[in-house]
Formats: C-alpha cells, structure tokens, sequence
C-alpha cells in the first residue's frame, strides 16, 4: 500500500509540474496583455482589464494550490542535522510578525532557558510551523492572542500554538487532517495535513485541543535524540503572560 501511494504521489507531483510550467507560461501571456491596458480609454476597455486581473489572481491561486501539493507530496525527502529549534521558530515569528500586526494579532513567545537540540529538517519545520501560524491568525478574524511555548516533556521537546480564536468543533476537528478539507474559502486543505505529516515524518506528532469560544490548541512533539543530558527538573519557563485554558 506504501508503495503504490508512493508510486502515486510521485506520477501527480509530475503532473503538477506539467500544469505549473503552462501556468507560468499563461500568467506571462496575461501580464503582457494587461501592460496593453494599462491605460484603459473606455469602459470596454476597462471591463477587459478587470476580467485579466481576475484571470491574473486565479492563476496565481492555482500556482499556490500546486505548491501546496508538490510540498505535502515531497514531505518524505528529509535532510535531517542536529538543530536549534529556537532559531527555527525566532526565524519563522520574525517572518510572521507583519502578517500578525496586520491582522491585529499579538505573538507571544515561551521558551525554556536551555532547549536542547533536535533532530530535524529545518525548511520543512519552517514550513510547518508557518502553516500553523497562519491557520492560527486566519481562525482571527477580529484579532486576538496567539502564544508559543515550548517546554520538554518525557523526552521530548513540546510546542504549543494556541490561539483566542472562536475554537473548533469536535466534528470539524475529525476532519482537520484530511488532505483537501478546508472551511476557507479558496483554500487548499494541505497547510494542517502537511504539517502534521512533517511532524510524523520526525517521529513526532501534531495534535489539537480547542474549545468553542474560547480558543484552539496545536501540540507539536518531536524526539529528543541522544545524547540526552537528564534534567534535575522541568525546563525553566519565562512566565506565562496568557494562556488559553483547555482541557
């Protein structure tokens, strides 16, 4: 079953880079043709730009449908190393942070005083964690509170994401891992299974906890790799300014 699932998503990734190459080439050809309407004389011309604008937006959604694709396909091409997961998640909050202003979203960040390093791909993690991050602001629409804290627990180095959002029902969260599954309008349904099958691919897991009204919670976990040095106690946490409390 592996195999042929392997086999498959390797003959729909070259697909995809078929119909990726004729998008490209099509979003050229519009991009021409819009720079002859640049400045439009009459409302048919006019009216003509804005149908190449439209046709301009829908490619590039379809360029991002396929990339999300081609990057959910090709999450079992690891390049695993020793790594920081501080640096990883600095990078990706520093990389976050207009979107989240922008959305009058506040970050919030955790982390223990020593975290010990991890085995990991450090562009696929990016990816993950950017995929939770924009699932967290986009559950906002009124802006709110997104935390990152991190800690170690039974040999493994915990994240959580938890956002002040409106929650998640149980009956949509049996269905939030199912690739193409999406309650956004226009979006692919690849950002969470994705990150879920990197974390898994790490030997981790990507779990959720949310309640109605008052916020959702991703818990990413990922192996400690030996040498482990043991602690005397639970990693030192800089204190918790807000907190979702979930069950």
């Amino acid at each position: 079953m592996s195999s042929h699932y392997t086999e498959l998503a390797e003959t729909a990734g070259v697909f995809i880079h078929e119909i990726k190459n004729h998008l490209s080439t099509l979003g050229l050809n519009l991009q021409l043709l819009a720079e002859d309407f640049e400045n439009p004389q009459s409302a048919r011309e006019r009216r003509a730009l804005d149908r190449i604008v439209r046709l301009q937006n829908e490619c590039s959604s379809l360029v991002e449908v396929s990339n999300d694709f081609l990057r959910f396909t090709h999450v079992k091409d690891l390049a695993l190393r020793p790594y920081d997961l501080r640096k990883v998640l600095e990078e990706m909050v520093d990389f976050f942070e207009p979107t989240a202003r922008a959305a009058n979203v506040h970050v919030n960040v955790f982390l223990p005083a020593d975290m010990p390093p991890v085995h990991l791909d450090p562009d696929l993690m990016k990816q993950a964690l950017l995929n939770l991050l924009l699932n967290a602001q986009q559950a906002m629409l009124k802006g709110g509170e997104l935390s990152l804290i991190a800690g170690v627990e039974a040999g493994f180095l915990v994240l959580h994401v938890i956002d002040t959002g409106p929650g998640i029902s149980p009956e949509m969260i049996e269905n939030l891992f199912k690739p193409f599954f999406s309650t956004k309008p226009g979006g692919s349904g690849l950002g969470l299974p994705t990150a879920r099958k990197v974390l898994e691919a790490h030997g981790g897991s990507l779990q959720v906890q949310s309640q109605i009204g008052r916020g959702t919670c991703f818990t990413l976990r990922l192996p400690i790799r030996p040498p482990v040095i043991p602690q005397a106690g639970p990693a030192e946490v800089e204190p918790v300014i807000h907190e979702v409390p979930l069950p």
